[in-house]
């Protein structure tokens, strides 16, 4: 996904100003859907049981340590006085509350994150699509299910269809799904067809890709269905969805392959945020309510 620098995010709005657009206020915010319940996490409280389990280790500290590349909203990036805060970070405050811990939430380069679970950190959430590279790597607690949405500029000036973008400049955050295995399958189906390979443009930062979409750099851009809907808002209308949502999938909270027994603890934390209300109120509250799931999973199989 993204570095995590209020050094990046502040560029990227820089950029978007000097093509004369900026994100809504030139700061990223809670979207604040029309009817959507308030959320206040200070009301999740610990659950006895749950925190009874807590490995010893984690216990001692009272912190939960996770790493998020928070540069991909809505679901993680730093809020206005540099606080990270989107609702996968909501959501892992949550479980480590229920759990009796604090979040101990540490900014990270998305392609860092994995490797470094179990030693830097007890857990990640960065959007991670449950794959089955990753789960040969990592537990992973599946909690959402998100899907792919593209964007182009307003109007779609230059009549881009997805049915055939070979040779066109495509924005996707390094080290997603959408990079590969969709654009690279796409090329790879331009390439057979002796048609011009795409340019795929990939960046580490959301805010840049949509940044370079505003100012026609990029035809398209490609990320999970929340992220596209979220920066349709915050630039104002600039860019536009393309097509339709496809290839729903898990996402999930990463855990260490040797922790099974902490990924099942957050599997059954999440379980009892679902069953007060807590986990589909915080969903409601940032206007993902489509991104929620009836159960959750500690591994669960994809194809």
């Amino acid at each position: 996904m993204k570095t995590a620098s209020k050094l990046a995010l502040t560029l990227a709005i820089s950029m978007l100003a000097l093509t004369g657009c900026t994100y809504e206020s030139e700061k990223l915010d809670r979207p604040q859907p029309a009817g959507a319940p308030t959320f206040d996490i200070s009301s999740v409280t610990a659950d006895a049981a749950l925190a009874d389990r807590v490995p010893a280790a984690i216990k001692n500290r009272g912190r939960l340590s996770v790493g998020s590349n928070t540069e991909y909203p809505p679901a993680e990036f730093l809020d206005a006085s540099n606080k990270p805060t989107g609702y996968d970070i909501e959501m892992i405050t949550a479980i480590a509350k229920k759990l009796g811990l604090e979040a101990d939430i540490q900014s990270a380069e998305f392609t860092s994150i994995l490797p470094a679970l179990g030693t830097k950190y007890d857990a990640g959430i960065s959007s991670f699509t449950v794959t089955p590279e990753r789960l040969q790597n990592v537990n992973m607690v599946s909690f959402l299910n998100v899907g792919t949405s593209w964007a182009v500029q307003a109007g779609n000036p230059e009549n881009i269809s997805l049915d055939d973008i070979c040779g066109l400049a495509i924005g996707v955050q390094t080290g997603t799904t959408q990079e590969d295995p969709d654009l690279k399958e796409r090329n790879a189906a331009c390439l057979a067809e002796g048609k011009q390979p795409i340019d795929i443009v990939t960046l580490k930062n959301q805010t840049d890709i949509t940044t370079r979409l505003v100012n026609g750099s990029l035809d398209a851009i490609a990320s999970d269905s929340p992220v596209i809907g979220y920066a349709i808002t915050q630039t104002n209308g600039k860019i536009e969805k393309l097509g339709e949502t496809y290839d729903q999938a898990p996402q999930a909270i990463a855990i260490a392959k040797v922790d099974p027994e902490l990924a099942g603890l957050i599997k059954d934390a999440l379980d009892t945020l679902k069953a007060d209300g807590t986990y589909q109120s915080l969903l409601d509250s940032w206007g993902s309510a489509d991104a929620a799931v009836d159960t959750f999973a500690v591994n669960p199989q994809v194809g």
